[in-house]
Formats: structure tokens, C-alpha cells, sequence
């Protein structure tokens, strides 16, 4: 009999497990700092009603989305009636309009779970992700102190993670629409077919830009074209330098006029939050490429990895679950895909290996002692130190070589002669040092050794 390749499909990060305590580390962290300031954890189901997925605002994501079929419903030739999710916005969308009457507003929740896309087989792009969304939801009226709150939360994370300097850069849909209109865009579609193409500058350039601005599809004048640049090109080196350029865009119409007071707000409030100047500024060219962004829109980047792009984004929507319910429920909210930051990540040498959370190998030398050695990991166990007994036993010197191959630092050894003495010894690998401590101080021993190893690294 044949036998069946083993792989897995494109799209996919399966890691090995010191990588994985790394990634996991990186969700334990985000789920920290997301639970410290207040948000409640929610899960939605992996699979939804295609109706309810399908709602005609998710864009481009729409047109990847995983069908699921039982093979029941495959025989008898059925369409598809569910599909995998391929955000959480739309998942939270309808778990808001089903639950609202036992919630309580705001609703501050946090979800990270995988979502999935039909993405096109490439490097760095995952059909299978983590997304890690913070929202806030309001019932009739949301503050927009809440969109000052979000960027205070970013810091925490990514100050947290210690991946390198980053800053927190916002702007404002309405700012944006209000300053197109001015120039005489006023039609909204094509203010929004203008944003998706400024959204674009970054990865594309200038020179891309003004040129589809000016071709055929748009048809504006070499002038505005310019103006639209300019205006996007604006960046704050601090918060007095952010309040300067906002007044220096002048009068304009209402949207721009909102627009400018609630990015003021926001911006004023952000150092309030605690999150230093150094790390947030305006940048007028952040426009969100989806259609549901209503006022402050937010992108992070990492100030030495600029090529990585936008390591967390997200912002302000007015209507979050119109599709669903009469209610109307404005909120803001920010969404980190930590399975391609990770993979960014260690592709820039950012992050590396972690050790186990395994901390102690507790090897045999005798199977006869097998309860001795037991009581040992048992006992370590209890203080709350992370322990693998070896249990089929074998030469010493194979079992240090996979306790190291392993990542697992320290190794008890019970042997004859520590028995009779009523010592243990204990073996630092990585710094290819042992010692003996007696049976009775092994557990105070072994917590200092982890803590001075926790500090040093």
C-alpha cells in the first residue's frame, strides 16, 4: 500500500514547538494587555451562515472566502450554505445584533482566534491567521475619547513585546472627505475610490498615485492631483507640530471642519492616556482600504522595519451591525494579524527560539528508584516548577542529550551516591556547570536558578 504524502497546503504556519511557545508567548501578551484595560474575551464559531458572512461590505476579502460543505450535502449536489470567517468584524457584527439585549454597552470585548482566506499561494501570505480584535461598542452614540483610548492600548502591547521602536499614526476619514470635497470632489463614491487610491501611496509611490489620479478613471486636474499629494504627504514630528499642520489646512466644509476637531481631540487625549509623543503622530496619507471606516483610522509601524508595513490598524465605523439589527451601534476598534507579524518578525531576526516551559528533567538511573525520582518531579511540580520525568531510562549521557536537544535547562540527577548522602545534583546546561544541593532545599534552590535565569536571559 501506497503511502500518503505527508504536507500540509500553502498558506498555512505549522511550527515547531520552541517556535511555538515564542508565537504563544506573543498571544499571551496581547491577551494581557487587552484584558488590563478592561476588555471582555468572546469566541465565534469558525464557521457562520454564508448569508450572514456574505454582506456586501467586506470588500475584496468577500471574493476569498472557504465554503464548507458536509460531503452528506455534496452527494446530493446542495450549495453551500456556510463558510469559514474570514474576519472578526462581521462575526462580531452579527454576535452584537444576537446578543444585544444581554449585553451591556459599551461592549468592550477582545477575540483572537484564526480566521481564513482563499489568499493566492505567496510568500508571507496566510490562508490560515490569527487576528487579535480589540472593539469598542457603543448603543445610539459612542465618545470618541474611546478612539483616544485604543492607541494607549497598542502602546501597552507592543511596548510589551519589545520588538523595537514603533508609532501609533492617525488621521481621519472625514478630514479626508471634507478636504476632497473641497477641491470639488464631492460625489461620495468617488471620494471613496479616491481614499482607496491615496491608501496605495506607501506601497506604491507618488508617482503611481498621481498618475492614476490624473488618468482616465478619474480624470482630475494636474493641479488637484498635486493638492491631494501635498495633503497626504503631511506628517507631525510631535503633538504641537500635529496642531499646526491640522490649522494650516485652513477653512473648509463641515466634514473637514468635524474632522479636524475629533483628530484634535484624539490627539490631545492620546498623551493624556500615558503614551509619549515619541510614539504617536498625525499622518494624513492613513486611509484604510475598507469601506466601513467613518472618522479616526489608525496604522502602526515599526520605526526601524518600515518594509514590514502596518503592524496593527484599525479605527472608527458608525454602524457596525446595520445588516443585522435597527439598532444602531457605532464603535472603534483595532485588529493585530499576529501570525504574519510573527512570521515579519522572524524573518528580520526580531524574534527567535524560545526555551521550553519545560524548566527541569528530573533522569533515571535506576529503575528501581523510579517512586524516588516520581516524588522528586512531584514536589517540584507542586512549587509550581514546570518538570519532565525521563520513564524508560538509558544511558545518562543520551538522556542530557535530550533534555539539551529539548531546550530544557536544568537536570536533576538521583543517583546511588546522591541517595546515600541525601543530596541531589543539579546540572545547568547552558552554562555547563553542576552542583549538589540537599534533598530538602532542591525547591528553593531551583527557584532561584529560574529567576536569576529569567533576568539574565
Amino acid at each position: 500500500m501506497a503511502l500518503t504524502p505527508a504536507r500540509t497546503m500553502p498558506g498555512v504556519l505549522e511550527l515547531l514547538p520552541l517556535d511555538q511557545i515564542a508565537f504563544q508567548r506573543m498571544l499571551d501578551t496581547i491577551r494581557r494587555n487587552y484584558e488590563r484595560f478592561g476588555f471582555l474575551p468572546i469566541e465565534t464559531p469558525a464557521i457562520e451562515y454564508a448569508d450572514v458572512l456574505l454582506t456586501k461590505t467586506g470588500g475584496e476579502t468577500e471574493r476569498q472566502v472557504y465554503f464548507v460543505q458536509s460531503t452528506g450535502a455534496l452527494e446530493q449536489g446542495e450549495k453551500p450554505e456556510l463558510a469559514l470567517r474570514f474576519d472578526l468584524t462581521v462575526p462580531l457584527a452579527r454576535y452584537v445584533a444576537e446578543h444585544e439585549h444581554d449585553l451591556s454597552f459599551p461592549f468592550r470585548r477582545y477575540q483572537m482566534q484564526r480566521v481564513y482566506r482563499g489568499e493566492r499561494a505567496q510568500r508571507g501570505r496566510f490562508r490560515e491567521f490569527y487576528q487579535c480584535d480589540i472593539d469598542v461598542i457603543g448603543k445610539d452614540g459612542l465618545s470618541i475619547r474611546y478612539d483616544a483610548e485604543l492607541p494607549a492600548v497598542i502602546y501597552s502591547v507592543f511596548r510589551e513585546l519589545d520588538i523595537g521602536p514603533f508609532t501609533i499614526q492617525l488621521n481621519n476619514r472625514k478630514l479626508m472627505r471634507g478636504y476632497f470635497e473641497s477641491l470639488g470632489i464631492a460625489d461620495s463614491e468617488q471620494q471613496m475610490l479616491v481614499l482607496r487610491e491615496v491608501d496605495k501611496l506607501d506601497k506604491r509611490g507618488a508617482g503611481y498615485v498621481r498618475e492614476t489620479l490624473t488618468g482616465e478613471q478619474f480624470g482630475l486636474s494636474a493641479e488637484v492631483a498635486e493638492k491631494i499629494l501635498a495633503f497626504v504627504q503631511v506628517r507631525s514630528a510631535s503633538l504641537a507640530d500635529a496642531f499646526g499642520k491640522l490649522d494650516a489646512l485652513g477653512a473648509g466644509p463641515e466634514a473637514l471642519e468635524q474632522g479636524r476637531a475629533e483628530l484634535k481631540e484624539v490627539l490631545g487625549l492620546i498623551r493624556d492616556f500615558g503614551v509619549p509623543e515619541t510614539h504617536f503622530a498625525l499622518n494624513l496619507s492613513i486611509a484604510r482600504g475598507l469601506d466601513y471606516y467613518t472618522g479616526t483610522v489608525y496604522e502602526t509601524t515599526l520605526d526601524e522595519h518600515p518594509q514590514i508595513g502596518s503592524i496593527c490598524s484599525g479605527g472608527r465605523y458608525e454602524n457596525l451591525a446595520s445588516q443585522y439589527t435597527k439598532s444602531k451601534l457605532p464603535g472603534v476598534g483595532i485588529s493585530i494579524g499576529l501570525t504574519r507579524l510573527y512570521w515579519q518578525l522572524r524573518e528580520a531576526g526580531l524574534v527567535d527560539t524560545a526555551r521550553s516551559t519545560v524548566d527541569v528533567l528530573v533522569t533515571q538511573m535506576d529503575a528501581a528508584q523510579l517512586p524516588a525520582y516520581l516524588a522528586v518531579a512531584n514536589e517540584l511540580r507542586a512549587a509550581g516548577i514546570a518538570t519532565e520525568v525521563v520513564l524508560e531510562g538509558g544511558k545518562l549521557g543520551k538522556q542530557f542529550k535530550y533534555a539539551d536537544r529539548a531546550g530544557i535547562r536544568f537536570v536533576v540527577v538521583l543517583g546511588e551516591d546522591e541517595l546515600a548522602k541525601g543530596v541531589v545534583t543539579v546540572k545547568d546546561l547552558r552554562r555547563e556547570d553542576q552542583f549538589e544541593v540537599p534533598r530538602a532545599e532542591l525547591v528553593r534552590t531551583l527557584r532561584v536558578e529560574l529567576e536569576q535565569a529569567a533576568v539574565m536571559g
